[in-house]
């Protein structure tokens, strides 16, 4: 069993750098490690925050429970044919670490998915996805511990129940399952996708004929640093909200009285709408709240600088949510988990 901690500072474990202490924390390297460690939780009536990255979760205050903190590493080529290698991974593995891994073996699939934060066992939980992308694109398995019957599992692709920004692992498997692993299903000939607007416009100079994987990569990473503060100098979590999908008639209605509305086509029903141009247009881009404030480069990002509180965060969260629902009657939904 690994090393039982009490009263550990959560701050370094969270770019969000909300200060918040663990009652009880322990840092997993080897899977045959975690039911110990649920049978420790179980025994003594305690809650569970499983630790990844902490790119992803806003801590609203002190967690009473125990945090397993996810340190599985490894990768491993476990099968390949003509058009397609497999790789599964370890939770506990870097996202961006693995993209470049990825480009460095000429695996191909996961350049449009560069520089993003957070670790890979919580990829399949948000279904991440940018620029055109969506890890279900690339996606063939994961394997993951029942929290419940301590049972190991595998899902494929429909257990998985795959949405935009969501999963299976966010409603009925939520707090039930702790994954473990995650295998892709990559190229070994490039698929690129560069109709998203602003990589195309970031890659016109290069013919398309021209363009490879890495070049795209390349792309998103400076797409994403001129939009997206380093969670290193300035504390965030990324896109704070999810871009709402509306239906065509408010859509139409909006775009009546909102010419200019962001948006992109889900299906014959549904309009996804740019979130961070809605925030941007009722007046919240650069604005403040005492120690937090709305990113001045990116409306859809909230920043800690101050290093606030958790509960800080959600308050102006919770105005600007206020302010879109009064203004377009739209609700937005929170991408990152509260504790």
């Amino acid at each position: 069993m690994s090393e039982l901690q009490t009263d550990v500072d959560l701050q370094p474990h969270n770019t969000l750098a909300v200060p918040a202490r663990a009652r009880f924390y322990a840092r997993v390297t080897d899977a045959a490690q975690l039911p110990e460690w649920l049978e420790f939780a179980q025994a003594n009536s305690l809650p569970l925050l499983l630790l990844g990255g902490g790119s992803n979760l806003v801590l609203r205050e002190d967690f009473d429970g125990l945090v397993i903190h996810i340190g599985l590493h490894g990768r491993e080529k476990i099968s390949e044919d003509r058009e397609h290698v497999w790789l599964k991974v370890a939770a506990g593995e870097n996202w961006h670490k693995l993209v470049e891994y990825t480009l460095e073996h000429q695996y191909w699939g996961l350049e449009n998915l560069s520089l993003i934060p957070g670790s890979v066992g919580a990829a399949p939980i948000q279904n991440i996805g940018a620029y055109g992308v969506e890890l279900q694109d690339v996606f063939e398995s994961l394997e993951a511990l029942d929290l419940v019957t301590g049972e190991r599992m595998q899902f494929d692709k429909d257990d998985c129940a795959f949405g935009y920004r969501d999963s299976l692992f966010k409603h009925e498997g939520r707090d039930r399952y702790l994954i473990t692993s995650v295998t892709f299903k990559l190229f070994k000939q490039p698929h690129l996708k560069i109709s998203y607007p602003s990589l195309r416009e970031e890659l016109k100079a290069i013919p398309v004929s021209e363009l490879t994987p890495v070049e795209v990569s390349q792309a998103v990473c400076r797409i994403r640093r001129s939009k997206l503060p380093d969670p290193a100098r300035i504390p965030n979590v990324g896109s704070f909200f999810k871009n709402p999908v509306i239906g065509l008639t408010q859509f139409l209605e909006l775009q009546i009285l909102h010419p200019g509305l962001v948006s992109y086509p889900v299906d014959a029903r549904h309009v996804k709408v740019a979130a961070g141009w809605l925030i941007e247009r009722a007046g919240w881009k650069g604005a403040s709240r005492g120690p937090v404030a709305v990113h001045s480069e990116q409306a859809l990002v909230l920043t800690n600088p101050g290093h606030a509180m958790g509960a800080e965060v959600l308050a102006l969260a919770e105005e600007i949510r206020h302010s879109i629902a009064s203004e377009y009657g739209i609700d937005l939904e929170p991408e990152p988990r509260v504790y």
